[in-house]
């Protein structure tokens, strides 16, 4: 056990009161304003800017390439940004595909020194209560559907989706094909008020790649707080930034787009893997992250 003190935490776009944080194992045991009456070793981070690791999404994953492609791609996109958790997905055209293709991007990740988690991308037709019935049986954290045109969503018996869904209750998240601005725009306004009016588990925007995901999103997928929380019981995965006056009242986006330079330590699950510009890149170190029950945290 030892104790981290005087922490400055940016947590849920704020900058909490400064505290200390007692680990145990590898895991954050409690935090409060101070642990004096601990006689342990004692951490000062108090020139920081303490935050949560973050969960980047990326599409692009290169898993046809070599191991030096992979690993140069995971400390440029990853572990230089202060991620320890990156979320992904597999494309599946037809519904025998969907556990050959888990198991494939399993495989490229096997040797990842980062956590992952790893969604489905379909088309509108595949929107069926038999697929997502596998999805379920594969504790798919989200299906990722790709939408062009505005007819497309209509004849989904999203009843009986909503049905296959129970309990697990994955999110549906889109994918506009579209490049046409205003054409995107009426396709997300439908796809909005078919998936509200039908009580789909969904998101209505497409999510950004290789920037930080809300708690909100991932909670909808089932990673928070497992990740991207710093709170008693949750694992110790943390970036220290230096602090200065210009980023008192920044959030975690602001930091993580134009900060970066003063990102100098990132921890993932009490390791540290990342100091100043060294990477300690360990192959194998990170994990697949299981989802257990999608939008279970209540925020």
């Amino acid at each position: 056990m030892y104790i981290i003190e005087n922490a400055n935490i940016l947590k849920d776009k704020q900058m909490m009161s400064t505290c200390s944080l007692l680990i145990k194992n590898d895991r954050i045991t409690k935090i409060h304003t101070h642990f004096n009456h601990y006689s342990l070793i004692k951490m000062n981070i108090g020139p920081y800017i303490m935050t949560p690791t973050y969960v980047l999404f990326n599409g692009n994953i290169p898993h046809e390439g070599s191991f030096q492609v992979l690993k140069k791609y995971l400390i440029e996109q990853f572990l230089l940004k202060g991620c320890t958790t990156l979320f992904t997905y597999v494309k599946v055209s037809y519904e025998n595909e969907l556990s050959a293709k888990i198991n494939e991007m399993k495989t490229t990740l096997i040797s990842s020194p980062i956590d992952f988690i790893i969604g489905v991308r379909i088309p509108v037709r595949l929107i069926t209560p038999s697929f997502i019935r596998k999805c379920k049986r594969e504790k798919v954290p989200a299906i990722f559907v790709e939408l062009e045109d505005l007819d497309e969503l209509e004849g989904i018996p999203w009843g009986w989706v909503r049905d296959a869904l129970f309990p697990f209750n994955c999110p549906f998240i889109p994918i506009i094909t579209s490049s046409q601005k205003k054409e995107a725009k009426k396709v997300l306004s439908k796809w909005k008020g078919i998936i509200q009016n039908g009580k789909i588990p969904a998101v209505y925007e497409e999510i950004e790649e290789n920037q930080p995901l809300s708690v909100t999103l991932l909670n909808k997928i089932g990673l928070y707080p497992q990740k991207a929380s710093l709170m008693g019981g949750s694992e110790l995965s943390y970036n220290l930034y230096l602090n200065a006056r210009e980023i008192k009242n920044v959030d975690e986006v602001k930091l993580f787009l134009y900060h970066g330079d003063r990102l100098v330590v990132t921890v993932h699950k009490g390791k540290v893997i990342r100091s100043g510009a060294e990477v300690l890149f360990k192959p194998g170190n990170g994990e697949y992250v299981k989802v257990r029950t999608p939008s279970y945290f209540s925020l």
